[in-house]
């Protein structure tokens, strides 16, 4: 048993089998929120009459703020934006006690009806298990393997509900990074994953998400309509030439179509980021019974009118009916802009009024929904090509995660479209810019000395001080100071009131023999720039090359000495966070 466990210490291998028991106890957790969510409440809400379906969103946002106010002590409402959040926190942190109400709000709101996806309380689930696991075996772990753990818990999350492991280790390591991708969890994240996804499919079933997707038509990009079976099912009627097509490779038209849907999924994803962020500001500013009354009604009504539209209530639920809807023939243009405009609205009402769920289910129904409105637009004759490439740039372009989002086109499609999926999701990628529907997403990985840099002031701050008051000597500042502490510079102090830095250089361009009669007063510098408690690292760091010191004094506004700030402090800024337990 000792050797056993002396091996299991070495290098990755903690990590590694920690990574693939996470994967095991996430798939448990996320099947059992699945079975619920989907199969116990949303297909029985849909066998109800109009008037109970249009009614039961609001039972779930009442729920399901009753439930993160009461079990959840208060918790928030927010699912993957926290797996993001915590990521990015030195020490990590999401309370598994949360996780029940987390996923209990999920089951109401989604259940009921809410336009949000199952992927963000998987996410949580996911992330939080891995924090905990990371806890529990903390003696076997390195300090940076926690933040890997927790990415890979969230890769399991998204593996399992997706029934995509590859998806989920692009969109866990994509996820906390607009522009880049967190490389070093790479392997405990494929393991989580893929142990995540056979436990999941061996529990609840390999059906695919996105049914769409698995049609052979969609497939093979051929309208299948016209093919007859003769005898023994062999062909008699086939449409050879677009099969060939399919076969020797990707058309002409299909890039320029990417092209045309990358700009405007690109708008569009902009547009979503926009919003999301005007709706989740919304969710925290309104007090609880008018947030969901207002927003019970809206999605009451919504629900009607999807239903008067369209003959179904598209509107309910995460929006996999509105996806096999919309990609059925002859469809007219303007039937399919209104169910844009309406799953939009449902997914933004649900959101601010406080619902539970993720949002990458909502973007790829949007990008089907603008993907079929496009190819219908343009003429196309290859069913099933431009929905595939709306949901690639939409999604894409609204989590600033395209290549998570055409790894879930090519395993869902088995792999058709995806040059042309690639092409669509880069350009919505440029098209898009900075924005992003994630709140807590860091532009790029940042190097060791500059995660310091992004950290306030106050994490390497000295308030233990001892200044000079300014009538004293020089003497006095030489020998109590320079020689006695070994400081150069030292703030000089009137009152609790800063006045200004003196330091050796000031003394040694006097004569020694005026050391004893000089006061402090005359000799200090008053031109250095003072830091704020409100200040960065980095700025304190720049303003320091700017004047060519080591040492800043920090004031309020009012100017009163709060202590100082030295450059080798943050260099030993790990030393200092370690004492402190920061």
């Amino acid at each position: 048993m000792k050797r056993l466990t002396r091996i299991l210490k070495r290098g990755n291998t903690p990590v590694l089998v920690l990574a693939i028991a996470t994967g095991a106890l996430v798939a448990l957790v996320v099947a059992g929120f699945e079975v619920l969510t989907d199969r116990v409440l949303l297909d029985r809400l849909g066998e109800r009459p109009l008037w109970q379906i249009a009614l039961a969103p609001a039972v779930g946002l009442s729920a399901a703020a009753v439930i993160l106010r009461v079990l959840g002590r208060g918790t928030a409402s927010a699912t993957s934006d926290e797996f993001v959040r915590a990521f990015h926190q030195r020490t990590p942190r999401l309370p598994l006690r949360e996780l029940p109400a987390k996923l209990l709000a999920g089951v109401a709101t989604i259940g009921l009806g809410g336009a949000l996806g199952l992927e963000g309380p998987s996410i949580y689930a996911g992330s939080a298990t891995g924090l905990a696991v990371s806890e529990r075996f903390r003696q076997w772990l390195r300090r940076e393997d926690v933040q890997v753990l927790l990415t890979a818990g969230a890769a399991a999350g998204v593996a399992a509900v997706f029934k995509a492991p590859a998806t989920g280790v692009l969109f866990a390591l994509e996820a906390p990074y607009r522009d880049d991708v967190n490389r070093r969890a790479l392997l405990p994240s494929l393991l989580a994953a893929a142990t995540s996804y056979v436990v999941y499919i061996n529990m609840v079933g390999a059906e695919a998400v996105v049914p769409f997707l698995n049609d052979p038509g969609i497939r093979l990009g051929v309208d299948l309509t016209n093919i007859h079976l003769a005898n023994d099912s062999t062909l008699a009627l086939f449409d050879a030439s677009k099969l060939a097509d399919f076969f020797t490779g990707v058309q002409a038209g299909d890039l320029v179509g990417a092209l045309i849907l990358g700009v405007l999924a690109g708008l569009g994803g902009r547009s979503m980021a926009w919003l999301v962020r005007w709706s989740k500001g919304q969710a925290r500013q309104t007090s609880f019974v008018p947030r969901v009354l207002v927003g019970g009604a809206l999605l009451a009504g919504l629900a009607v009118a999807a239903e008067a539209a369209f003959g179904t209530p598209l509107t309910i639920g995460p929006g996999m009916e509105a996806m096999e809807w919309v990609v059925e023939p002859d469809r007219g243009l303007g039937l399919i802009a209104l169910l844009f405009g309406f799953r939009m609205a449902a997914t933004l009402v649900t959101l601010g009024s406080g619902g539970v769920g993720g949002l990458f289910i909502p973007l790829a129904v949007q990008g089907v929904i603008l993907g079929q409105f496009t190819g219908i637009a343009l003429g196309t004759d290859r069913p099933g090509l431009y929905p595939t490439l709306g949901l690639a740039a939409f999604l894409g372009a609204g989590y600033r995660a395209p290549i998570s989002a055409v790894m879930f086109v090519a395993e869902s499609t088995g792999g058709s479209f995806v040059v042309p999926a690639l092409v669509a999701a880069a350009l919505s990628q440029v098209v898009a810019g900075k924005s992003s529907v994630a709140e807590h997403q860091q532009s790029v990985r940042l190097g060791h000395l500059e995660r310091r840099f992004t950290l306030p002031i106050t994490s390497a701050l000295t308030t233990d001080v001892l200044t000079v008051p300014p009538d004293a000597t020089a003497a006095e500042f030489v020998y109590a100071h320079v020689l006695g502490r070994r400081e150069r510079s030292v703030p000089v102090v009137d009152g609790g009131t800063y006045v200004g830095m003196i330091s050796l250089s000031e003394v040694s361009a006097i004569e020694r023999s005026t050391w004893d009669t000089t006061p402090v007063a005359e000799l200090l510098q008053t031109g250095l720039p003072a830091a704020r408690p409100s200040w960065s690292l980095r700025d304190a760091v720049v303003a320091m090359e700017d004047v060519h010191v080591d040492v800043l004094a920090v004031v309020d506004a009012e100017g009163a000495f709060i202590g100082i700030i030295r450059a080798d402090d943050i260099l030993k800024l790990d030393e200092i966070l370690e004492e402190t337990g920061g």
